[in-house]
């Protein structure tokens, strides 16, 4: 019933918008019909750098179209977890999303390049490079084509990610070895876990916290704001190792059945709020990160930040065995190959 609900609101937004917010025929005036509601999910809190870009997009795009649609954020999962999300917006049962990277892989395969020893310890500007370019947009098509939704635009960072551990600190990548390192997802952050010598368990995230408490894992791979926001230092964190496992980042989705259906001067306020946005949310992140590592510091963590040749050497020595994740993770060959020339 509630996706039934939820089509029939899409079908009124529609009519709705189409109509231009014409005022009716004096003599048919009536109470004063509310405006269309977009509807958008996310499972992180209020105060997230994603849950923030979405409210800044939901305000401004509102404003733009000076009251003839509405837009709301749901967080906290209230609505979906971002792992089950994008089918959500493929059926319509949401409006958008922006899901991670690191979920899509389920249903683009393309999306774990991203995740693929090559990219260790690359920096920001490497990452955008790439996603911002044609390499992000053909992978941003082919989820498209895989799924019924529509990218709206370029990806918002959360920030590089790094191990952060409990009771074992790690000075170099030797230290890896037999450690049990928690992944919120994607079969390309396990493997690359696996070829450093880890163990990597798959766990939610909110179950990492007692994960942590009673030594099931010694540490997590996640990003320093992510700790921060729970204050995982309070559950035995005290080491974090700066390696840049991956660069996280959002993607944001739209319905497809929606996003036909609007009139084209919505979809453009749509696509150029979003891309005005995209510059000012990579800073919020940024700055979230950088803040984050200040506050871990004040709580004891020790973070150490390997040199730029330790992570180069790691990189090598983690591509040796690129070629058979390639393969394990169906990834294009050419697309992969295209990237590792991008990358020289």
């Amino acid at each position: 019933m509630r996706h039934l609900r939820r089509l029939a609101g899409v079908a009124t937004m529609v009519l709705a918008l189409a109509a231009g917010g014409a005022p009716a025929p004096a003599a048919a005036a009536g109470p004063a019909v509310p405006a269309p509601t977009l509807i958008l999910s996310t499972e992180n809190t209020p105060e997230h750098v994603q849950t923030r870009v979405l409210r800044l997009f939901a305000e401004r795009l509102t404003a733009r179209l000076d009251g003839r649609l509405r837009v709301e954020v749901h967080d906290r999962a209230e609505l979906f977890n971002d792992r089950d999300v994008t089918e959500a917006v493929a059926a319509g049962r949401v409006d958008m999303a922006a899901p991670g990277l690191w979920h899509l892989d389920r249903y683009e395969p393309n999306f774990a390049i991203f995740l693929l020893p090559m990219f260790y310890g690359r920096d920001d500007a490497a990452n955008h490079a790439l996603r911002d370019g044609p390499v992000g947009q053909a992978i941003a098509r082919r989820l498209e084509a895989a799924m019924d939704v529509h990218v709206l635009g370029r990806w918002i960072d959360l920030g590089p990610a790094h191990v952060f551990t409990r009771n074992r600190q790690i000075a170099s990548a030797a230290d890896f070895d037999g450690l049990r390192i928690r992944v919120a997802g994607g079969e390309g952050n396990a493997l690359r876990i696996r070829a450093l010598g880890a163990e990597s368990r798959i766990i939610p995230w909110p179950d990492l916290p007692r994960a942590l408490a009673d030594g099931a894992v010694d540490g997590a791979l996640t990003t320093a704001a992510t700790v921060v926001s729970a204050s995982l230092w309070s559950v035995g964190i005290d080491g974090a190792y700066l390696d840049r496992q991956y660069f996280p980042q959002y993607v944001p989705i739209v319905s497809r059945r929606l996003w036909t259906r609007l009139p084209s001067d919505v979809r453009g306020a749509m696509t150029a709020e979003w891309e005005a946005l995209v510059l000012e949310a990579r800073t919020m992140a940024a700055a979230d990160q950088a803040a984050a590592l200040k506050i871990l510091a004040a709580n004891r963590v020790t973070v150490v930040e390997p040199p730029a040749e330790a992570l180069a050497a790691t990189r090598e020595a983690l591509l040796a065995g690129q070629d058979a994740m390639v393969g394990a993770l169906g990834l294009d060959p050419d697309l992969v190959a295209a990237v590792a020339a991008a990358l020289e």
